[in-house]
This record gives C-alpha cells, sequence and structure tokens, in this order.
C-alpha cells in the first residue's frame, strides 16, 4: 500500500479537532499523528500521546539534525512541528498518520506528501460565528480572543490551497462529507 496521510488544517475554533476525533473512530486504518512541542505540559497531559515534549534545546538540536517534516516557532522560544519518526512509526505499523495541525503546517505537510496527502480546511460558516464558538469556549481573554480571530481571517485566504474546504456550520454535516473525502482517498 502507498504511504499515504491525511491533514486537517483549519483556524483555533473551527472544528478540526472534533472532526478528526469522528474520523479516528470510523476508520481503523488511521492513526493520530502526536506533534513536537516545547512549551510546558499542561495538566492531564502525557508525553507521547498528546504531545511530544521537549526542551526549546532539544527542540531546537532536532531541527539542526533535520529530524522534523515541519516546525514553527509560535512564539520565541515555544516550538511546534512534526517529527519524521513519528510518520515513520505510524506506517511501521501498516496505518495512515492523521494530522490536526493549524494552516501553516498544514501547507508545509501538504508541500511534503504531495499527492499522497490528502489535505482538508475546515471552514467555519462565518468570521462571526468563528468568534461566538471561541468565546463559548472561555478559554481565551478579550486580547487572546481579537489576536485569534485576526489570526483566523488570515488563515482563511489559504483554504484554496487545500485539496478539499469541509464548512463546518454543523458539525455532523461536516464530520460527513470529511469521512467521504477520506473514504474516496483511501481507495
Amino acid at each position: 500500500m502507498q504511504e499515504k496521510a491525511i491533514i486537517v488544517s483549519a483556524p483555533s475554533g473551527a472544528g478540526k479537532t472534533s472532526i478528526v476525533k469522528q474520523l479516528l473512530l470510523k476508520f481503523p486504518i488511521l492513526s493520530f499523528s502526536v506533534s513536537a512541542c516545547s512549551r510546558s505540559r499542561r495538566d492531564g497531559e502525557s508525553d507521547g500521546k498528546d504531545y511530544y515534549f521537549l526542551t526549546a534545546d532539544e527542540f531546537r538540536e532536532k531541527i539542526e539534525a533535520c529530524e522534523f517534516l515541519e516546525w514553527e516557532e509560535v512564539y520565541p522560544g515555544c516550538y511546534y512541528g512534526t517529527l519524521r519518526s513519528e510518520v515513520r512509526r505510524i506506517w511501521s505499523l501498516g496505518k495512515v498518520p492523521v494530522f490536526d495541525v493549524d494552516v501553516k503546517g498544514g501547507l508545509s505537510l501538504k508541500k511534503y506528501f504531495k499527492s499522497s496527502g490528502l489535505s482538508i480546511f475546515i471552514q467555519p460558516p462565518s468570521i462571526e460565528i468563528l468568534q461566538q464558538r471561541l468565546e463559548i469556549r472561555g478559554t481565551e481573554n478579550p486580547e487572546n480572543l481579537k489576536k485569534r480571530v485576526g489570526k483566523a481571517e488570515y488563515e482563511l485566504t489559504f483554504a484554496g490551497k487545500f485539496d478539499a474546504i469541509v464548512v463546518n456550520e454543523e458539525l455532523k454535516i461536516a464530520t460527513d462529507s470529511a469521512f467521504q473525502l477520506v473514504e474516496n482517498f483511501l481507495r
């Protein structure tokens, strides 16, 4: 079987993680690709399950050694990325990696995997609805909320660079659309 990959990207609050969780339940051949990060572990998170937690120095060493498929420095000293070893691990199990990544990471992965990767952009029905979803979440202070919405407006301009766009107005319908895209790609 050709080594394939599923890349799901979206602005924060568009519903990509909810859709990825449903894809993993529906398709046993899929396996979640765990990202690496240099931020501190939060309560309830475990290394190798939620993220591979590295120090900023360890992350930079892996960058120098070309151990990442893609990475970015989100803000000074805070890195996120996809380890090549993680993708090899999933493929060695005969599975297809699923990436739940931001838009920049999704574009980098699409460029790397080319036609072996299916890139899906999860789009909110509007920027106003996205803002409401982020407000309901209650995880952002007003300043961070404004930053996230501004970033989302920018990220929406890249939707057309993905293989498919799924508008998440209603989660069940968006999830069914993603199921169909993945099913067709895996055939």
